[in-house]
């Protein structure tokens, strides 16, 4: 399939969908709950990167430390939608299903703007790259970085139903997107191939010497 060549849909929303149900067991803990002094809540990061785009509304999809997540999302935001993943434990694909499943809304999204909460490094201009002349319920967008795939994805509302049983345990939209011609935006050097899978090592303490 080649990419889409619909005019976009100025006149509907294009969701955002932040991915932040894992465990984090190789990293120490859930992502989610993670943070760094430079980039402060990863999981607040991600939700002001995506309403900063546009995206309206965002879903943030929890599983592990949902109850405590909840508490880093801005209160009182009614664009921003926290759902648990019933089956979060199963992987990435659980979590997809559960975002789709939340943005049955009317007015429907004309699309779906996604990343993840381990990418603390990702830039505003990614964001804006792949969402750049709007969005169209055909269309399929990836971010790559020197050539390779990363996030954010936009997936067109008329792959949704077409992408649900395909996801399964940690199998996501990946293959999907290979097999529909998914339009690749060139965002190298903005961050949203920098995942985090494990914890910073600890800084050794400094040695003084006495003169």
């Amino acid at each position: 399939m080649q990419p889409s060549q619909d005019r976009p849909v100025v006149d509907r929303p294009v969701a955002g969908v932040l991915l932040a149900a894992g465990a984090g067991r190789r990293f120490g803990k859930p992502k989610a709950l993670a943070g760094s002094p430079e980039e402060g809540s990863w999981l607040e990061r991600g939700v002001s990167l995506l309403l900063d785009a546009g995206c309206a509304p965002v879903v943030v999809v929890l599983g592990a430390g949902a109850e405590e997540a909840r508490a880093l999302i801005p209160a009182g935001d009614a664009r921003v939608v926290p759902v648990v993943a019933p089956d979060w434990e199963d992987g990435v694909g659980a979590s997809l299903r559960a975002a789709f499943d939340a943005l049955e809304l009317e007015p429907a999204p004309v699309a779906a703007l996604i990343t993840l909460v381990d990418l603390p490094h990702l830039t505003a201009s990614a964001l804006r790259r792949v969402l750049d002349g709007g969005a169209a319920p055909s269309m399929l967008r990836r971010a790559v970085y020197a050539g390779k795939p990363g996030h954010p994805v936009l997936i067109g509302r008329d792959h949704w139903d077409r992408l649900r049983p395909g996801l399964s345990g940690d199998v996501g939209a990946a293959p999907y997107l290979r097999q529909h011609g998914a339009e690749p935006i060139d965002c190298t050097g903005l961050g949203g191939d920098d995942d985090v899978d494990t914890p910073p090592e600890p800084t050794a303490p400094s040695q003084r010497r006495d003169a």
